[in-house]
């Protein structure tokens, strides 16, 4: 156990003919009381600062754990949006590719029945104009042929009978 400034003021030393001078030992004791009382006050000041300063360290220990934990955790949370973002940016493009080849199946199908019905209406305008070529081919044969004047003369031919029944 370390001597304390009372341990020191107490001690007793036996007295001896030829020892010290009693009144400089006790002038010596007294300084070294002095100095030893001011290194226990300064020692305790520092353990003082020591614990202030260990506190503290603890504080700033605990803050960058959490700093770190926060970190990780922001880390982490960036990882998995980063990773959400990229599937549902996948999905987008697959509903959009779907949607693409929806939208392009549509157009051809509708091209195709378009076409098919082009094809109709070019079979049915063909037929069209043969009827009427026939038609009228066959107004002008009935025009240009000679039944015309034969009825004509039949026309007449009754128009007189009759004149002459009535007369």
């Amino acid at each position: 156990m370390p001597l304390t400034p009372l341990d020191i003021h107490n001690k007793e030393f036996t007295r001896s003919f030829r020892g010290y001078d009693e009144d400089e030992v006790n002038e010596f004791l007294d300084q070294v009381i002095k100095d030893y009382e001011i290194v226990i006050r300064e020692k305790k000041e520092l353990k003082e600062k020591l614990d202030q300063m260990k506190e503290k360290l603890n504080h700033f220990t605990n803050i960058e754990e959490t700093l770190n934990k926060s970190i990780l955790i922001a880390q982490e949370t960036a990882e998995e949006l980063k990773g959400n973002a990229t599937k549902e940016s996948k999905l987008i493009i697959k509903e959009a590719e779907k949607n693409a080849d929806r939208i392009i199946n549509e157009a051809l199908n509708k091209s195709r029945k378009i076409s098919i019905e082009v094809e109709e209406l070019k079979k049915q305008s063909k037929v069209f104009r043969t009827r009427l070529r026939m038609l009228v081919e066959a107004q002008l044969d009935m025009i240009g042929s000679d039944d015309w004047e034969d009825l004509f003369d039949l026309e007449m031919g009754k128009e007189l009978e009759l004149t002459n029944h009535e007369s």
